[in-house]
């Protein structure tokens, strides 16, 4: 990856800091949910230790349940093991601003063993070392994040008390596109752009969607490592931004029956010379490299489903219909595809339509990314496009299940090829352990449905 100058350099955190601005550091790491993990320091002590040192973070961070249980099955990390420390070495390229929390600065973290070298089940590790292949070729990712959330007038304290049930949502009728929808909440729309940029984000624009309350805030595209950062950053800076002005936010990929919260990754290949190199003289205005690529996400999607939709619920969104995918197929601007062609020249892209709003980002690129590779690799050739309904189109099916997704993601000979086994059992394994959990668990669904009737 380039050179780029940092949000906020370490020259400038210095003055900050002995200006006073500064009084708070926070480091963080993203962990397997794409949920940003790590400790604050004291400002003038990550500057003295932290900041040349690094520090440490116990390794059950990568092998913990959702609600930080934790579980079995973790070659990693465990109780036989002792649940022992990985080192968090801050990646001074992200370093920035939060302007939502004052005094206070950020940086995002890699993460290692005591002997330096790289903890391969990390998600941003994960990501790098598919950019790394990537490279290897000659070309390196932009990518972008279109991430959808619900927004509610309850605080999340009072949801929680609720359990999440009879939430008033902040708009009551779609609003897709509506721009008295979105005024009605613009002050938190406004601070979470303003505040965003103020973090070093390029803030593009707001827009309603279609289920009551659900807005979506667009950002410019950049390298695939920058947005899944950002993307990380954001989703954490809206959800305290929503607390702070009393209100909640949901990015789970289906919170109830209509529209669920997707996110739309959009991805195209740079030369050397930053020219797009998915363009050229082929059918559609496609490189040779854009068409290999593209067959390679065909032939891979099934079995990188567990990558774009990790969790029980984000199976959910996958109706006819809905605007979320359900057939392995590819068209040009055809949004009943999972996956989209769009652009032409210099914007060429394509967009995976298949991850909702809990997507862990460095996992969902590195499929993307990996997926392409083998097809450039095996010089997979490009099917003719689905030019009309793909819902009812005879195409192969997205899974429709963690559990069928998990299955294909452990017996996948494409993600052993480009993962290795230890990243491919421990996001199995993941997938387990939610799996269990909910085998196990009385839903309301079967509660009302049962209590009475049977």
């Amino acid at each position: 990856m380039a050179d780029r100058t940092p949000p906020l350099s370490v020259e400038e955190l210095h003055a900050l800091v002995a200006g006073g601005e500064i009084d708070t550091v926070v480091l963080a790491f993203p962990d397997m949910q794409g949920r940003l993990q790590g400790k604050r320091f004291a400002a003038r002590f990550f500057l003295d230790e932290v900041l040349h040192h690094g520090t440490e973070g116990c390794n059950y961070l990568l092998a913990v349940d959702t609600e930080m249980n934790t579980v079995d099955g973790y070659a990693m990390s465990s109780w036989d093991r002792g649940y022992g420390d990985f080192a968090m070495h801050p990646d001074l390229a992200t370093l920035r601003r939060v302007p939502w929390n004052e005094g206070t600065a950020m940086v995002l973290a890699d993460l290692a063993w005591e002997d330096g070298s790289p903890v391969a089940a990390a998600p941003r590790q994960i990501l790098r070392r598919q950019l790394d292949r990537l490279v290897e070729l000659g070309y390196t990712a932009q990518v972008g994040t279109e991430l959808e959330f619900i927004v509610f007038k309850d605080t999340y304290e009072q949801a929680w008390d609720a359990n999440y049930r009879g939430l008033t949502p902040a708009n009551q009728y779609n609003i897709d596109y509506s721009v008295l929808g979105t005024g009605r909440i613009e002050p938190l729309l406004r601070r979470i752009r303003n505040e965003m940029a103020g973090a070093g984000l390029t803030v593009e624009s707001a827009k309603g969607e279609c289920n009551p309350g659900q807005h979506e805030i667009a950002f410019r595209y950049d390298e695939a490592l920058v947005t899944c950062d950002q993307h990380a950053v954001y989703k954490t800076g809206a959800k305290e931004i929503a607390a702070q002005d009393g209100m909640s936010i949901t990015f789970m990929a289906k919170y109830n029956e209509r529209e669920g919260n997707s996110c739309h990754i959009h991805l195209s290949l740079a030369d050397a010379d930053g020219a797009n190199a998915m363009a050229g003289d082929g059918p559609g205005g496609m490189s040779d490299v854009m068409r290999h690529f593209l067959a390679g996400q065909l032939a891979a999607l099934r079995e990188f489903s567990l990558l774009y939709a990790p969790n029980i619920n984000s199976y959910k969104r996958f109706q006819p219909g809905s605007f979320a995918p359900t057939a392995v197929a590819w068209g040009r601007d055809n949004r009943t595809c999972a996956l989209r062609v769009v652009g032409h020249g210099r914007s060429m892209r394509f967009e995976n339509r298949l991850p909702g709003g809990d997507v862990n980002p460095y996992l969902a690129v590195a499929g993307l990314i990996a997926a392409g590779l083998h097809g450039v690799e095996q010089k997979l050739e490009l099917p003719e496009p689905c030019a009309g309904n793909a819902y009812t189109a005879d195409f192969a099916h997205v899974p429709t299940t963690l559990r069928e997704a998990a299955e294909l993601w452990e017996h996948s000979a494409i993600a052993q090829a480009a993962f290795g086994d230890e990243v491919v059992a421990h996001y199995r394994n993941m997938a387990r352990v939610e799996l269990d959990a909910f085998d196990a668990a009385v839903t309301d669904w079967e509660l009302r449905r049962s209590f009475e009737r049977l």
